[in-house]
């Protein structure tokens, strides 16, 4: 069973690559401080490995 997580975008995207804003588009971080609930599935914690360093990651 894939464990729900939540994710905040806490670092702006601004000034970042684009493959970085189009990562954080995807799982659905468009607004700062906004919690997206998603499922720690293989694909999900590749994405997020990418933009790490933008993101905080709690577990449910």
């Amino acid at each position: 069973m894939l464990k729900p997580i939540q994710v905040r975008l806490v670092r702006s995207p601004i000034g970042r690559p684009e493959k970085h804003r189009k990562v954080l588009q995807a799982l659905g971080l468009t607004q700062m401080h906004r919690p997206v609930h998603l499922y720690s599935s293989p694909q999900v914690l590749g994405a997020l490995r990418k933009v790490i360093h933008l993101v905080k990651i709690e577990e449910r």
